[in-house]
């Protein structure tokens, strides 16, 4: 299936936003850390790094979706912390990598 055959990735549902919600500042900062953790400077698709990620995760919280992941990855491509090619929207159409220093 070709990406303009596929519908983006799905937003979390009304259960995970509440999940998302109640996430800490910290949390999300050791998520973030997590994700660049597992990026390179060489390209990696996103859902490769946030499925990694997930099994990873020292604090994991449970129902809290891919999708979020891919998110927060989006956020730290906005941010700077990492570069992108590809469509966000699209776990499996797109990749990142950590900036060139």
């Amino acid at each position: 299936m070709r990406q303009d055959e596929e519908k983006p990735d799905s937003p979390p549902t009304k259960a995970e936003l509440e999940l998302i919600g109640r996430l800490t500042a910290e949390q999300v900062d050791q998520i973030d850390r997590e994700l660049l953790a597992t990026c390179s400077p060489r390209w990696r698709k996103v859902a490769m790094v946030v499925g990694t990620m997930m099994m990873n995760l020292k604090t994991r919280v449970a129902g809290i979706p891919d999708t979020y992941y891919a998110q927060r990855v989006a956020k730290l491509v906005a941010d700077g912390r990492l570069e992108a090619q590809g469509n966000l929207q699209y776990m499996r159409y797109s990749e990142v990598r950590l900036p060139a220093r």
